[in-house]
């Protein structure tokens, strides 16, 4: 798992749920054969926008 070793140099349980919860979009994207920061940019411009789960 890319990633994995960084995990252990989080400097507290929140940063290393916040670095887990990056790599998993980062990598579901890759999955999804979409490019991850074109995806992430569109994702968290539109973000604002949401108003209902849905969104």
């Amino acid at each position: 798992v890319i990633g994995r070793k960084n995990w252990l140099f989080s400097d507290t349980p929140k940063g290393a749920r916040a670095s887990t919860q990056l790599y998993s979009l980062v990598e579901t994207a890759k999955a999804n054969d979409q490019e991850p920061y074109a995806w992430l940019r569109h994702a968290l411009e539109r973000l604002p926008l949401a108003t209902s789960v849905e969104d």
